[in-house]
């Protein structure tokens, strides 16, 4: 491939692009919304559960400077760096 885009760029051709950064996009995923796709899914409510659980009990707090900030809930989003995330994600991006 990149001998054929070495060759368009040389003759004077044009090559387009896109990319894609899901990187904030993790951090976009409504809870309620995954939730509900999993239900559809026909996924059982002990697993629904689980994933509640996984995704609503979390807070976060900043430290800067060496002082922190007060600990606030995470209300939407998918943790990243975990193994459920990515797959939690791509089930919230994928139509059913």
């Amino acid at each position: 491939m990149s001998t054929e885009w070495t060759y368009l760029l040389e003759s004077g051709g044009q090559i387009d692009a896109i990319y894609a950064d899901f990187a904030k996009a993790f951090d976009k995923v409504s809870h309620t919304k995954l939730l509900m796709k999993l239900k559809s899914y026909g996924i059982t409510p002990e697993i629904i559960n689980w994933i509640q659980n996984f995704l609503i009990h979390r807070r976060h707090c900043v430290k800067v400077n060496g002082k922190s900030s007060a600990w606030m809930s995470v209300l939407t989003g998918i943790s990243q760096g975990t193994i459920l995330g990515p797959i939690l994600f791509l089930i919230y991006i994928l139509h059913k």
